[in-house]
């Protein structure tokens, strides 16, 4: 498989949305970008994460009003992060294991580097199952 940082240069730059930002602003970035989180940085620091599953849980079901509300009031600030170093499998276990469905990506200075998806890291395995079996077949024709 491929290591993380190819993961992560293969992707778009990362959309990214202010602590003070409404989640309405947010919502619609989500929506432009057709993506499902954003990471929340503070003059270039990462202090949470902002997904659908955070509107849906902390702004529908507590009759909030997303022009109102800022992000840091449902932001998710507990974050699993992981660094390049790290292995598809790896992330994987850690999404499964704190049931997320995205991870930041931080660099050796906790600079942020990109964010990978549980889509991103399902695709990459599924190529290699792939990539895998082609050879396989491949041998045995031969």
């Amino acid at each position: 498989m491929r290591p993380l940082k190819q993961l992560i240069e293969a992707k778009p730059p990362t959309v990214t949305v202010g602590p003070e930002d409404t989640v309405f602003t947010a919502l619609n970035l989500l929506a432009q970008f057709d993506i499902g989180a954003l990471l929340v940085l503070d003059q270039g620091r990462l202090v949470g994460i902002f997904s659908e599953r955070d509107y849906a849980r902390k702004v529908v079901l507590k009759g909030k009003a997303s022009k109102d509300t800022p992000v840091r009031e449902i932001m998710s600030d507990r974050l699993s992060c992981v660094t390049l170093a790290q292995t598809v499998e790896e992330c994987m276990a850690l999404m499964t294991d704190k049931h997320v469905r995205h991870l930041p990506v931080i660099g050796a200075n906790r600079e942020v580097l990109g964010i990978i998806s549980i889509g991103d890291l399902v695709k990459e395995m599924i190529s290699h199952q792939k990539f895998t079996i082609e050879q396989l077949v491949s041998y045995i024709q031969n």
